[in-house]
């Protein structure tokens, strides 16, 4: 058995806990990152299904901690323009980098290449890395927290980061209350290849059981897409064979980029809402998924994660030390700074994909009529695209 100390311990290598850790690590704390897959930090060779819409904001932060000058060019989807439509009716809105002068709108990315790219900068940041390594027990004492892994080696932290997804194990052993919400919605993603270019063009379908979206991919015919239905329809639509699959998203698409193929395997997910009420637990904090899941349908998701994690390291960061402990009553005012900023910012987001939900699942004609004359208005409207551009390409 053998005892590590650390400032930081981050339970969860996701994107989310490792940026987390990246930038603390930068910042000179001393941090381990506890993952329980041994797989964890491997480049994948194949492309895989399940990606990110990375914003132009999280983008320079992952720049600024070392983590984006790692990932493979080949891999990155930089995309220009967005394009929403309403798939039986004449409302759409499209947005283009150029109208308010950035490079791109931001990258789609494929979350294990990303991941890998951060596993290598802590590594080289020299954050401890347990890979493969299972918690058996975690106990919050008024100082610190113990963390006992199942091999029997231990580790004592100063503060424990909850990075374990939206299933966090540590938050249950809290008893942390979580507002919930089942979609009675799975999302369906594969890689597809297109038969014209994407251009850089992120496009999304609402249709009558949810959004399609077809994101570019590096490859300028290959795309992610990410389709939103009903429990029922997106088991059926994993079901179908190839050509009947093909068949489908033609149709569900407009055939928008020619005709579609998919390349991959299907799998679904389940689309959830999850709020947890209380952040912050003595010695531990939550942080991404964790602390909140939201509807997939604007791909910012892991872009609040960022945020939590871009917040919490500069608190964390900012705090003094003595022979390297922080001041508890320091420690539980900065804890509680990131709680109040990061839960606001959660709620606006979960509030805004809530209304779209409802807005674009509403089959009312009336309702119908006015959704597509306000995507029309908004289109027209220069100062209001800018504004939605803004606001989707920050962190805060």
């Amino acid at each position: 058995m053998a005892l590590h100390r650390t400032q930081v311990a981050i339970v969860g290598g996701g994107m989310v806990g490792l940026a987390l850790a990246c930038a603390l690590a930068k910042a000179g704390r001393k941090v381990a990152v506890i993952e329980r897959d041994a797989n964890a930090g491997q480049l994948p060779e194949q492309a895989t299904q399940r990606v990110s819409a990375i914003n132009l904001a999280a983008q320079q932060w992952l720049t600024d901690i070392g983590a984006w000058q790692h990932l493979p060019s080949e891999r990155l989807g930089a995309y220009q323009g967005m394009h929403v439509w309403d798939h039986d009716s004449f409302g759409e809105i499209i947005f283009n980098a150029d109208d308010v002068d950035l490079p791109s709108l931001g990258t789609i990315l494929e979350n294990a290449v990303l991941t890998a790219a951060l596993w290598q900068q802590a590594e080289q940041l020299g954050v401890t890395l347990y890979a493969g390594a299972s918690i058996a027990a975690v106990e919050y004492h008024e100082n610190d927290a113990t963390i006992q892994l199942e091999t029997g080696d231990v580790i004592l932290a100063q503060l424990v980061v909850a990075a374990d997804g939206a299933r966090s194990k540590l938050r249950e052993q809290v008893g942390t209350p979580v507002i919930h919400r089942d979609y009675q919605q799975a999302g369906v993603v594969a890689t597809i290849r297109t038969s014209e270019p994407h251009n850089g063009i992120a496009r999304q379908a609402f249709l009558p059981g949810g959004p399609l979206a077809l994101l570019p991919l590096a490859d300028p015919h290959m795309c992610s897409i990410v389709w939103s239905a009903p429990l029922l329809e997106a088991e059926r639509l994993c079901a179908l064979s190839e050509a009947e699959f093909n068949k489908e998203l033609n149709v569900a698409s407009n055939q928008c980029l020619g005709l579609l193929s998919v390349q991959s395997e299907r799998e679904q997910f389940p689309l959830t809402m999850r709020y947890a009420q209380k952040w912050v637990y003595g010695r531990q904090v939550l942080v991404g998924d964790a602390a909140h899941t939201i509807h997939p349908l604007a791909g910012q998701g892991v872009n609040l994660g960022f945020g939590d994690a871009h917040l919490l390291a500069h608190e964390i960061t900012e705090l003094g030390t003595l022979n390297g402990l922080f001041d508890s009553q320091q420690l539980q005012r900065a804890l509680r700074r990131y709680e109040r900023a990061r839960k606001a910012a959660a709620v606006r987001h979960i509030a805004t994909m809530e209304g779209f939900h409802q807005l674009f699942t509403n089959r009312n004609p009336l309702v119908k009529l006015s959704r597509s004359i306000g995507l029309q208005f908004v289109n027209q409207a220069k100062p209001l695209k800018d504004y939605f551009l803004r606001q989707a390409n920050q962190l805060d």
